[in-house]
């Protein structure tokens, strides 16, 4: 089952691709922790391209995000038109840069970092003129890692 929605890619709209992954979540059956850690990742990339791929770009556009549910695992797939984007070739934080204070740490891939540690996988694609963020959730690893018996 697949499902997909559509939302202007301006700030106002976040509110509303949270809800879209919670509502997927939910449905996919992830326990409360497994939700949190997917509307963590969802906001930080729609953030991103909205921030990053639109605002700051000079463009507008949209965010299209689709949540396919199968017995195995939950996948969204979050696409932009916004300006090209390759999150691989971004610097991840050093072990000692996360230990750092805030203050001292330098700018920018946290969030990414954070995104990478969510979810069970993360591809990222650019495919004609628009840019492609897959995020799975593996149902039988969310439900082994935190405990559930079902």
């Amino acid at each position: 089952m697949t499902t997909t929605m559509s939302f202007p890619g301006v700030l106002d709209s976040l509110s509303h691709i949270r809800a879209f992954a919670r509502g997927a979540a939910m449905r996919a059956g992830l326990d409360e922790r497994g939700t949190y850690r997917l509307c963590l990742a969802v906001d930080e990339v729609a953030t991103n391209i909205i921030t990053h791929g639109y605002a700051e770009a000079g463009r507008d556009g949209t965010v299209v995000v689709s949540a396919r549910l199968d017995a195995a695992s939950l996948t969204l797939e979050i696409e932009d038109t916004g300006a090209r984007y390759d999150p691989a070739a971004q610097p991840m934080p050093t072990e000692q840069e996360l230990a750092e204070p805030p203050e001292v740490r330098r700018a920018g891939g946290l969030g990414l970092f954070l995104v990478f540690q969510s979810v069970s996988s993360f591809r990222h694609e650019h495919i004609g003129s628009r840019n492609r963020t897959t995020l799975v959730m593996q149902l039988e690893e969310d439900r082994q890692h935190h405990g559930d018996p079902s």
